[in-house]
């Protein structure tokens, strides 16, 4: 049997020169198969069969042995390599221990450029119904924050609570606090002193349990269908810090400069706080030591009234409250780097003038008494940016749009380029990518804008449009990151997507000034969209059917509607309704009243026809002649005339409004008529495969022969003229019994009809006489 060529190739290669000898080995062999095959040549590479396996595969007692005996046992240099090799890596990472413990911890530096400082305003303009604050930034509206009485911001307030239910499944805590909804308390906000922190890893069972009553903190604002989210770790904001009686350690804002944040660590390590953490707040800028010593004292007797406060009292109750909007935002916003703070309300003025006096002296100048008589808000626009925020569609400087649409699970923000196309200029190198990614860019400046006068939280998804350089993406995204330096609040973005997405997270603590200025639509119940009059129109009719079907004796009913849905359900002229009763065999009046809801339906009154049927100047069927004055205020394509204090409605007549037409009355109801003018010039219907497929495909008999009969009776005269002759000629019997038709006619007798010719050919039916030839056969 021939070697396949590949290893006849293999056979037929010189052995290597270098190749050292190989020490004889004893292999134990496995018996030949029973066909007779012979045992498989030594030299030759075994094929390895049966089952794979890795380092760990079992191998069978013959197999072991073989390896065994083939391997040849390694070196002791070999052996000592793995251990070496551990030695070293493990120094190599004692000696980058060492290093980074020596070096100094330090921030990473800024990847963008800080942008660019704005002139800051600060308004506040107080109301005995709403207090209102805005924040300008180069005389634009930035900011805007909303509280009313009984809608007041309950974040930041501290409440003694129960537990009213522990759910081990969620890792969370339901804690009865005096509000509507229970608040939510999930494990990892619950601090436990003695276990020093947070409940991180540990299960909530073991920490809290179901009556048991907690101090708690709100932090965040109960929405929708949420309630208030809680933390057991009390955080007390002052003016340049903010204590945490529970907390430890010390921590100083990113926003500040590595000199400032070095000073004011020193200033707080020398009040060597013994319990509890601080953390200094960025408006601690060029502050003192007096200064942040005396407002870390001031929190530090609040937490104790606190306490005092929590003892005496009983569960649920509030324990402490936040300050009004006016004075919290002085406290949390009002820094060096704003210019003034306008103020429309002495009462609130005094309160911030005091305020900055006993914890920043130097800031008290920038604040001034607003006393023009055109309104604080009004004079800087910021009334009609409050009212945007309730729009759907923002404009952009170029000719682009923004559309904002709002779901339960994030908001979605759309950007598109509308007007703007760009260069138009024919020398311009102007592409449509290059176009896309000014509008993109142009679109990210307002985004950012929105994101913080709408004070939108949650996950937000921006959809950019498709650029398909992925460098022009990059910039977008950058630009996008830059501008939300400008934004206090927390947010995260992820990169933006091949489609263009952008997903970003932001800080949801407060409702912003769409859910205080609005609420759910009473109709749609916050859908936003209603039932078409046409839908509410249908469901009348079938409403109208079932109310016949189940009063079979009843003749006829006086129902309420609504005039729009009605309108719709009578149709031009009744059209509609008279196709309804003679289904039904029953009269509908219906009663239209503006004002009602589309799907109002009302039986007033059942009874016989001459009972409620209603009386007026006219009749049905009645042929009058009016005077058209308007057009229908439901139909537009209808004209309305008057009548003896009745409206009439004529179908298709709007276009003859100031004319007189004679027209046919064919409805009458309470107060209005329906009516079709006369003489109206018919219009052929269109042709449709319905109708086509409906004709018959072959005419019956005696149509043709009424047909024909038709024909022959009146001849054309021209033909008569011309074939006069050649009809003399061919058809002599036809010709001689004229006369004998004419004498019977003269006689009085009726002139019989002409026979019907008989059909001749082959084919025929089950009678059909057969000649003798094919009845032989």
């Amino acid at each position: 049997m021939p070697l396949p060529w590949f290893r006849r190739k293999q056979e037929q290669a010189p052995a290597p020169q270098a190749a050292a000898p190989t020490p004889p080995t004893d292999v134990t062999t496995a018996p030949a198969a029973a066909g007779g095959e012979s045992t498989a040549d030594p030299t030759r590479p075994k094929r390895r069969r049966g089952t794979r396996g890795g380092k760990g595969r079992k191998k069978s007692a013959t197999a072991s042995a073989a390896t065994s005996a083939t391997e040849a046992a390694p070196p002791k240099a070999e052996r000592k390599k793995q251990p070496e090799r551990a030695e070293k890596k493990e120094e190599v990472r004692s000696q980058r221990r060492e290093r980074r413990a020596n070096q100094p911890r330090r921030r990473p530096p800024q990847k963008r450029p800080p942008l660019p400082p704005a002139k800051r305003e600060l308004l506040v303009s107080t109301d005995v119904s709403e207090q209102r604050v805005a924040i300008l930034e180069d005389d634009r509206v930035a900011e805007v924050y909303l509280e009313r009485p009984e809608r007041r911001s309950i974040a930041g307030n501290i409440y003694l609570g129960t537990v009213d239910n522990v759910l081990p499944g969620m890792e969370a805590a339901f804690v009865e606090i005096g509000l509507e909804k229970n608040g939510f308390l999930y494990v990892d906000e619950i601090v436990v002193p003695e276990l020093e922190g947070k409940g991180h890893g540990r299960k909530i069972q073991d920490l809290i349990k179901r009556g048991e009553q907690v101090l708690v903190q709100a932090v965040k604002d109960p929405m929708k269908s949420k309630g208030a989210r809680l933390t057991t770790e009390i955080s007390l904001p002052g003016r340049f810090v903010v204590y945490v009686p529970f907390g430890e350690g010390l921590g100083v804002s990113r926003r500040l400069d590595d000199d400032e944040r070095a000073r004011l660590k020193e200033i707080v390590k020398a009040l060597k706080v013994k319990e509890g953490g601080v953390i200094v707040r960025t408006a601690a800028e060029g502050a003192s030591a007096e200064d942040v010593e005396r407002d870390l004292v001031f929190l530090q007797k609040l937490w104790k009234s606190i306490q005092d406060q929590a003892k005496a009292s009983k569960p649920p109750s509030l324990v402490y409250q936040e300050s009004e909007l006016p004075l919290r935002v002085t406290r949390d916003l009002f820094t060096g780097d704003f210019e003034r703070a306008l103020i429309d309300d002495d009462t609130a003025y005094k309160r911030v003038v005091g305020y900055l006096k006993k914890t920043s002296p130097h800031m008290v100048e920038k604040v001034i008494r607003y006393k023009e008589k055109t309104p604080l808000f009004e004079s800087f626009g910021v009334d009609a940016e409050i009212k945007s925020t309730l729009d759907r569609r923002v404009n952009l400087p170029s000719g682009g749009y923004l559309i904002f649409d709002y779901a339960e699970a994030f908001t979605v923000i759309d950007v598109n380029t509308g007007r703007f196309v760009g260069s138009r200029s024919k020398s311009s190198g102007a592409r449509l990518e290059d176009t896309i990614t000014k509008n993109n860019l142009e679109a990210v400046k307002e985004v950012v804008r929105q994101l913080r006068l709408r004070d939108i939280g949650g996950i937000i998804v921006i959809d950019f449009i498709d650029m398909a350089n992925p460098s022009n993406r990059q910039t977008v995204e950058d630009a996008l990151r830059n501008e939300l330096e400008r934004d206090r609040t927390k947010t995260y973005v992820v990169e933006i997507s091949p489609l263009g997405l952008v997903e970003m997270t932001r800080q949801n603590v407060t409702d912003g000034p769409r859910e205080i200025l609005t609420k759910k639509c009473s109709t749609c119940g916050g859908d936003g969209i209603v039932v078409s009059e046409a839908t509410a129109a249908v469901d009348l009719e079938r409403k109208l059917r079932a109310l016949a079907a189940a009063k079979p004796r009843t003749k006829a009913f006086r129902i309420e509607v609504s005039a729009r849905a009605g309108s719709i359900l009578i149709g031009p002229g009744a059209s509609r309704l008279d196709q309804i009763e003679a289904s039904t065999k029953r009269r509908f009046l219906l009663e239209l009243k503006d004002g009602l809801h589309s799907d109002h339906f009302a039986v007033l009154e059942e009874g016989t026809l001459e009972k409620l049927a209603p009386k007026g100047p006219v009749e049905e069927g009645a042929e009058l002649e009016l005077k058209l004055v308007e057009v229908g205020l439901y139909d537009p394509n209808a004209a309305v005339a008057k009548l003896d204090g009745l409206a009439v409605i004529v179908a298709s007549a709007a276009k003859l409004v100031g004319k007189t037409v004679n027209a046919r009355v064919n409805r009458v109801l309470d107060g209005t008529a329906y009516a079709t003018m006369l003489g109206e010039p018919t219009v052929d219907a269109p042709i449709t495969a319905e109708r086509e497929a409906e004709k018959p495909t072959r005419a019956s008999r005696a149509k043709v022969a009424s047909e024909k009969h038709v024909a022959e009776a009146k001849p054309e005269p021209a033909v008569a003229a011309v074939e006069g002759v050649e009809a003399e000629a061919e058809h002599e019997p036809e010709a001689a019994a004229e006369p004998e038709l004419d004498q019977a006619a003269e006689d009085g007798a009726e002139t019989p009809a002409p026979k019907k010719k008989t059909r001749r050919g082959t084919r025929g039916g089950r009678r059909r006489r057969k000649s003798g030839t094919a009845g032989a056969a």
